[in-house]
């Protein structure tokens, strides 16, 4: 009650917030027609005054009225568009580093070149992050000409590149690009071998287009860069023919062998359902006939057995996935959106493949991982800007420490929100929603239908067809025609269907689109001909505004409150006339899954039929309570996702800044001298203690451990001997100067420059293999770590102790391999390498073997294909070569690892 009464009198923080930035948009409107007077080349030489005055101490919040300015005169000069004061309000929220949550249509790519062009002048790099390529070409292009214009340099990154470019595109004042792109870009980064090939330049300031997309619906799977693991892709066809013949329980406790939680997307087995699986894939021959699904031995087949009753369960064709060129591609649930190159992790993409008889591709096993949380994170300043965030507020500010502020739009809002159509059974709701399509259709009323799954849209446009409506179908199958379908899905009497319309990023024009009217003339059209296209569209832009603008059908609730508004926000854009309805039946998954029941016995109770829609406002409260539950339990992932993600990201900071200092070091032999008399040290110690007696040695087991970890022959048992008086600290001085004179003799053999470039080489090699082992192991204790629980322990608790006690062993093995690699590499003369080619083109011989590395994994982009060629065998006259004896050729691998792959 308080607060209420301060509110009352002070005004919400909201309105706090846009009073004070409405200050600095008097200034800026009082500065207009000065800046109207000036020539372009005074226009442009502002660029080059305000950069002087950052570099003699000024600062960008002083900077900012007259940069806004110069941003407003040079759109207007430029695009033809000037910025509303709204738009300098979303600016200056932007340029703080928060939210501005602005009405679609409100024209939020042209805000965001207000703060770009403020924080580009420092010279550090601004990333703008849009949904799509299509839409960071779009907006690079578009927006560039204002850049290019007041002197600033602009690129755009997109997956296949060439190196050169894309270096070129990170070096510009401003890079445009996707989430996936720059995200990907920062892990290539770190797993980069020379300096030459980095392209980012430190992550500086960053706007987010479609914020809550990015940040919040994106946020719950990371990014991964894999490559392809060993596993044979015969076990998934195996234990797919059998998933099939279990029986799905009608009920959690009912009879069957399995039970599928739909709002947490798992599958358990019942007791009944594990000795019948087992009894299947004994038949099969899939597990021996004297073993059980949980011997260990059969570990693998558990998990197979788990991925292929999610996918056949839980995944469905057209809904969460398509199938295109023999290919499963994953659709965006939030946006409706086909994610080629990307894959699901764990073995469920396979079983998938199984399930629909595709080719099988090999799983594959993580090289680098992030998630956006702690990517975005690392920005020095992050914005963002969307129609729909303020609903997503309090995890903004917990997570990102990103403020939400609400712009109000240019234009009063008009848009009619009609309370929601409830009906008993689907059928009954999609014939009201042809009955409400077919009055709108005769009216010259233009329609957006908005549906959550492509199944949905392609029944929808079945019944339309059925009744002569002629429509467009926009959704994954039709990703290429995207903006052409939106761009006219404001023509009078026009029909579309979208698969979800989030961050689509082209506006819906009642009318139609004149710009694409006027594209359409041929080359050489007059004058006249532009002056009739565009009094053409007057006239259907006048027929649509007295129909009531476009009307906006949902065919069912999202989960998520923000992507039905998303799909409301299409329309009443800019003071537009417009309306919306949701229709709803109780067999939706939202209803069924989230309490449909209740409202169905009330619906009953009161003698409602089938085709009777029950409309009340109390039902769409209802209904939004439901959707703030699922919303709350998909930040709890996401939040418990984050919590797990910070424990590695200490980490991934800790080996990627030992990464860095290796790239940019030219010498790092004092490095390697510490750590060689570090593992010296320790090696020692373990089998003569400090302050020990001659009795609690292991002379001769130190002897054989130089020699095997080492190469070094030192015949310390002799030595030990002829001396008069030794201790331990005696036989560690006595390795530690031999160890020393191996190394001094290796490198004047060699010389000084190729031993630093071998340091630098061996360096990064093993840093990076080990830490490919250690995502592995923290994916493996990742996947357990809940079993704790059982034993009244904090599972969170555990990570962190079990993954320090991970990364502490990864450290100490560094080092180790390290000094082994270092004093077991032998550098062979041009005689000897010319034999051992010889030898290796003999053996290769009739041996053309390929494989592929894919450079973006289970949640990449589109995969770069660096294809090369396997390593031959090396031809051995010796005595057989052991699987994990070191390679003859000398790289200090294991054989297994190195020539022995093919053997």
């Amino acid at each position: 009650m308080f607060n209420r009464a301060l509110t009352s009198i002070f005004g919400s923080r909201n309105e706090r917030v846009l009073r004070d930035l409405s200050k600095n948009v008097r200034r800026i409107n009082a500065l207009e027609p000065e800046f109207e007077k000036l020539t372009d080349d005074q226009l442009r030489a502002k660029t080059d005054e305000f950069r002087q005055r950052l570099a003699a101490g000024e600062t960008l919040d002083a900077l900012l009225p007259e940069a806004f300015a110069t941003t407003r005169e040079t759109a207007k000069r430029v695009l033809g568009m000037r910025h509303y004061d709204v738009q300098m309000i979303g600016g200056m929220v932007l340029h703080g580093g928060r939210i501005a949550e602005m009405r679609t249509g409100e024209g939020k790519t042209l805000v965001g070149t207000l703060p770009v062009y403020l924080n580009a002048l420092e010279g550090k790099g601004v990333h703008v992050v849009t949904v799509n390529d299509y839409l960071a070409r779009r907006d690079s292009a578009q927006m560039g000409k204002l850049y290019n214009f007041l002197g600033l340099s602009v690129g755009v990154v997109y997956p296949g590149m060439e190196q050169g470019d894309k270096h070129a595109a990170y070096a510009a004042d401003i890079t445009y690009g996707t989430n996936n792109e720059f995200g990907f870009d920062y892990l290539r980064d770190n797993m980069a071998l020379s300096k030459d090939q980095r392209n980012q330049r430190g992550l500086n300031y960053a706007i987010v287009d479609e914020v809550d997309s990015i940040l919040i619906d994106e946020a719950r799977t990371p990014l991964i860069i894999s490559g392809p693991a060993e596993d044979s892709p015969q076990l998934y066809i195996a234990v797919n023919k059998v998933v099939p013949r279990l029986i799905r329980q009608e009920a959690e406790d009912g009879a069957g062998d399995y039970w599928v939680d739909e709002k947490q997307k798992q599958v358990h087995m019942s007791e009944e359902g594990m000795t019948h699986a087992e009894e299947l894939l004994r038949e099969t021959g899939v597990i021996e006939a004297d073993s059980g699904l949980y011997d260990s031995k059969n570990l693998a087949v558990v998990h197979h057995m788990n991925a292929a009753l999610r996918a056949n369960a839980i995944y469905h064709r057209d809904v969460d996935y398509i199938v295109r060129d023999g290919e499963v591609i994953i659709v965006d649930e939030f946006t409706g959106r086909t994610l080629a190159g990307r894959r699901w992790s764990e073995g469920l993409h396979q079983a998938v493949e199984a399930k629909e008889g595709v080719p099988i591709q090999r799983e594959n096993q993580t090289l680098a991982t992030i998630t956006f949380q702690n990517l975005f994170r690392m920005y020095s300043k992050l914005a963002g800007m969307t129609g729909t965030a303020d609903t997503e507020a309090y995890e903004f500010q917990t997570v990102y420490g990103l403020e939400v502020v609400v712009i109000p739009t240019h234009k009063p809002m008009i848009r009619l929100d009609n309370p929601d159509s409830v009906f008993l059974g689907p059928e009954a709701k999609f014939k009201a929603v042809i009955r409400d399509i077919k009055a709108c259709n005769e009216r010259g009323q233009p329609v957006l239908v908005g549906t959550a799954s492509i199944d949905v849209s392609e029944l929808v446009s079945s019944l339309l067809k059925q009744e002569k409506i002629t429509h467009e179908v926009l959704n994954a199958k039709q990703h290429e025609r995207e903006a052409h379908i939106v761009a006219q899905a404001g023509a009078p009497g026009s029909v579309t269907i979208a698969t979800n319309m989030a961050g689509r990023g082209t506006d819906i024009v009642l009318g139609g689109s004149l710009e694409a009217a006027l594209a359409a003339l041929p080359e050489d059209a007059s004058d006249a001909d532009r002056a009739i296209a565009r009094s053409e569209w007057k006239k259907r832009h006048e027929v649509v505004l007295a129909s009531g603008g476009l009307h906006i059908i949902g065919t069912e609730r999202h989960e998520s409150r923000r992507i039905d508004n998303q799909l409301r926000g299409r329309s009443g854009r800019q003071g537009d006339p417009g309306s919306s309805r949701f229709y709803l039946s109780l067999q939706d998954n939202l209803m069924r899954i989230f309490g449909g029941e209740r409202i169905g016995r009330w619906m009953r109770m009161f003698g409602m039929t089938e085709d009777e829609p029950l409309e009340d406002r109390l039902i769409t409260r209802q209904i939004e309570k439901v959707q703030r539950k699922v919303e709350q339990h998909n930040f709890d992932i996401r939040k418990n996702l984050l919590e797990f993600d910070d424990v590695a990201n200490d980490q991934r900071k800790v080996i990627y800044a030992q990464r860095d200092e290796l790239l940019e070091a030219d010498d790092i032999s004092d490095m390697v001298g510490d750590i060689r008399e570090d593992v010296t040290t320790a090696l020692v110690r373990r089998f003569v203690p400090a302050d020990s007696i001659d009795d609690q040695w292991d002379v001769a087991g130190l002897d054989r451990e130089l020699q095997s970890e080492l190469n070094l022959h030192l015949d310390l048992t002799p030595w030990v001997a002829q001396q008069s008086e030794i201790d331990a600290d005696g036989i560690l001085e006595h390795v530690r100067t031999a160890v020393d004179a191996l190394f001094a003799e290796k490198e004047a053999q060699i010389g000084s420059d190729t031993m630093r470039s071998l340091e630098k080489h061996v360096m990064l090699s093993v840093v990076d293999n080990a830490w490919k082992e250690h995502l592995a192991s923290m994916d493996y204790l990742r996947q357990g770590i809940y079993l704790r629980g059982y034993a009244q322990k904090q599972p969170k608790q555990e990570f962190k102790r079990e993954s320090f006690e991970l990364f502490s062993e990864m450290l100490d093995r560094i080092k180790a391999e390290v000094v082994q690699m270092l004093a077991r590499i032998r550098v062979r003369s041009e005689d000897e390498v010319a034999e051992m080619e010889a030898q290796q083109q003999r053996a290769a011989e009739g041996q053309r073997l390929q494989f592929q590395h894919a450079d973006a994994g289970p949640m990449g982009q589109e995969p770069e294909q660096a294809v090369a060629t396997a390593p031959t065998p090396v031809l051995n006259d010796g005595p057989k070569v052991g699987r994990n004896d070191p390679c003859p050729c000398g790289s200090g691998k294991k054989f297994k690892h190195c020539h022995g792959q093919l053997s």
